[in-house]
């Protein structure tokens, strides 16, 4: 385990809302999340803790509990919620139990590039997050206030795949949420929920088959160790949320949220650059891993891809159509 700074003023609150009281009149806050060593999110939440103390004086620190070390994903959501752990981060699509439609933030293929994904979802400036955003702190008592790029999702399994027909029926890993179900369903495959500290198991036994997700995930958790193929699909620009518990972000001066956000919104375009940079050496890496990397040159069908993932988001999802409009008509 990693300790950092971010700090949080609810003295009176501060075991309820996971904090603890440090050296002087500094507040500790738990920040939680699933990445594993390696991962960009980890090298995030790392900087991020870090520049926050600075950017405070140290009034306000962070201890980070990486690697679903308080629990898996709906243990960490209903934790911020609770006010046990401070601060969280994972896909948009995770915040779901609380306002079904934040997780159009997640939607394959609804994005142009990583720029826009970063633009859509900036809690200072994007109408639908905002609009979101509201309807979260009002249902559940939480707020997104930043963001992270991971890069573009792909597909990796144990034989090649160049179209939905190439999965079909296949078991394939879905994040435990219903975009994911849906989307895997798109696929062509058979949606089998695994949580990721369980995946790379799931993928020696033969549980599943395939899944899918950035290709420094892919890396940093040795997947090539159980998987042959990895198919360039790009169907999503993987984003996730910076969450926190609104109590504790009330607490704080404002002061405080300005540099946080601040912080957080500078991670975020940097993320993007780690995330750009780093995609061509990562394919060399898994190849040098012995992986086979198939692109459209190699005959994979993107189009096919989006057209039957699309089709499935719209039938599973109906209430995503004005978000989705809104994203779309960003520059």
């Amino acid at each position: 385990m990693r300790t950092f700074g971010i700090s949080c003023a609810l003295a009176g609150a501060a075991l309820a809302l996971g904090l603890s009281a440090t050296a002087g009149n500094a507040q500790e806050l738990r920040y939680a999340h699933v990445g594993a060593e390696g991962d960009i999110q980890t090298r995030y939440a790392a900087e991020a803790a870090e520049a926050i103390a600075e950017a405070t004086d140290g009034e306000v620190t962070i201890q980070v509990f990486p690697a679903s070390q308080l629990g898996g994903v709906a243990e960490m959501v209903d934790g911020v919620r609770m006010g046990s752990i401070g601060m969280g981060h994972h896909d948009f699509a995770s915040l779901a139990r609380i306002v079904p439609d934040v997780a159009v933030f997640n939607a394959p293929f609804i994005y142009r590039d990583g720029a826009h994904a970063l633009e859509a979802t900036d809690p200072a400036s994007s109408p639908a997050l905002q609009e979101i955003n509201e309807k979260l702190i009002e249902k559940g008592g939480v707020r997104v206030i930043g963001r992270i790029y991971r890069g573009a999702r792909h597909i990796s399994s144990n034989f090649e795949v160049k179209s939905p027909e190439d999965l079909a029926g296949k078991p394939f890993r879905a994040v435990p949420l219903d975009l994911w179900v849906s989307m895997v369903k798109g696929f062509g495959a058979t949606p089998t929920p695994v949580e990721v500290s369980e995946l790379p198991t799931a993928l020696m036994t033969g549980l599943v088959v395939g899944q899918e997700n950035p290709l420094t995930m892919i890396n940093a958790n040795k997947l090539y160790e159980v998987q042959s193929h990895v198919a360039m699909t790009g169907h999503m620009q993987s984003i996730l949320a910076v969450f926190v518990n609104e109590e504790a972000w009330q607490g704080l001066s404002q002061e405080h949220r300005d540099a946080i956000t601040e912080v957080l919104d500078k991670k975020a375009h940097e993320s993007l650059q780690w995330a750009t940079e780093s995609e061509a050496e990562l394919v060399e890496t898994l190849e040098g891993h012995g992986m086979t990397v198939i692109t459209e040159e190699d005959g994979l069908d993107l189009n096919a891809f989006s057209d039957r993932v699309l089709e499935q988001i719209r039938t599973d999802f109906p209430s995503y159509e004005p978000y989705i409009e809104q994203i779309g008509q960003l520059q």
